[in-house]
């Protein structure tokens, strides 16, 4: 599989409509949603207000990737307000099951996440009772890092766990994805990649997101 998920977080807010407008034509699959409290990361991004428009003029699925404190407490909210799936940091939390309970309630995908410092065998537990797993290649809170190369490691260990399960679960990537490291990270056995730089700042965003799916 190789989908493509662009991240909003990158897009003009001034324009917003235009951009949401320019995924709809392309081969984009979903639209990636970085929310961010300035607590759990250094950073502030947005929050509910910013789901009514991009739900409005974006025709993908939002695919929302919770960086915040207490999860439990939003979660359904973002599904209420037209998230696809929904992602929320392993390290953020003293149990995940009950938050992907309430996820899966509201019957919206599950999505669990950890930063390029946290074991990436602490997913392995999760693997049956998530629908994706997102590997950080880069620390989150900021767009335009550089890709961590440890990355694909990690990538091919929890291919080979899902393999070895017999499991559907997705593997996404998100930061310092572009088309010149996507094919690697496909073969690799990377099912989802996360691009915000790459795609908003491009002279074609649309030949982009085309070639990073070859």
């Amino acid at each position: 599989m190789k989908l493509i998920a662009p991240s909003v977080l990158s897009a003009d807010f001034g324009h917003l409509e235009r951009d949401m407008e320019m995924i709809n034509r392309s081969e984009a699959d979903w639209l990636h949603v970085d929310v961010m409290d300035g607590v759990f990361v250094p950073n502030i991004s947005f929050g509910f207000p910013l789901m009514e428009p991009m739900r409005k003029y974006c025709r993908k699925p939002l695919d929302v990737h919770l960086m915040i404190v207490h999860p439990e407490k939003y979660v359904e909210r973002f599904c209420d307000a037209g998230a696809w799936s929904v992602g929320f940091h392993l390290e953020a939390v003293e149990d995940p099951l009950p938050i992907l309970d309430l996820i899966k309630a509201k019957g919206v995908r599950t999505c669990l996440t950890i930063n390029p410092d946290i074991a990436v065998e602490r997913l392995v537990p999760y693997l049956d009772k998530v629908d994706m797993v997102l590997l950080m290649s880069v620390f989150a809170g900021f767009g335009g890092q550089k890709f961590i190369p440890e990355t694909m490691d990690k990538i091919r260990f929890v291919k080979s766990e899902i393999t070895k399960r017999g499991l559907n679960t997705l593997i996404e990537i998100d930061g310092g994805v572009n088309a010149q490291n996507a094919s690697e990270l496909f073969a690799a056995g990377a099912d989802v990649l996360v691009a915000g730089s790459a795609v908003f700042g491009s002279a074609d965003p649309e030949k982009t997101i085309h070639e990073m799916k070859q």
